[in-house]
């Protein structure tokens, strides 16, 4: 008869933990411990959290620049109504974004900003966000090129393919 011997088995459990609470706009509704990206319904413009730049459609190309258009530049972002998305590249699904938050547009005053809410400890919302990261993604930024950490990128849906 044969003998069997079974070593301990260790069971390990990593958890990675992404906060970016400090690294968000002031204007960034409170309630989240991590925040990707902002859609802006107003003015149907991204914003990415971690190089803090605007992502918006300029001649069919979606442009990455560290300020709004002109055209918005009077925006009130502390009661225009921000979307949270922690999605790879949310712009690309910009069609569903449309016809989804439309009805957020001009719904001023509907979130609490960071800027008036800092003192809070506890999030709201335990970084629930209104459209879920995939997991397959694991809160890794977008591969984006150097040069646009500068302001003067565009992406023509390759960006971040490998």
């Amino acid at each position: 008869m044969g003998l069997l011997s079974f070593g301990s088995l260790k069971s390990e459990a990593q958890i990675n933990l992404n906060i970016n609470l400090s690294s968000q706009p002031e204007w960034g509704p409170t309630g989240y411990n991590h925040v990707d990206y902002y859609y802006l319904p107003d003015m149907d413009v991204y914003y990415y959290v971690p190089s803090r730049q605007y992502i918006y459609q300029e001649n069919n190309d979606w442009v990455w620049r560290n300020s709004l258009p002109a055209r918005y530049r009077g925006h009130d972002m502390y009661n225009s109504y921000k979307v949270v998305m922690n999605t790879k590249r949310p712009y690309l699904n910009h069609g569903n974004h449309i016809n989804k938050y439309s009805s957020f547009k001009n719904k001023k005053g509907a979130q609490n900003s960071l800027r008036d809410h800092r003192g809070d400890a506890t999030p709201q919302r335990n970084a629930t966000p209104a459209v879920k990261s995939s997991p397959a993604r694991n809160n890794a930024p977008a591969n984006r090129p150097n040069n646009a950490q500068k302001g003067n990128s565009k992406d023509n849906g390759n960006r971040g393919k490998k």
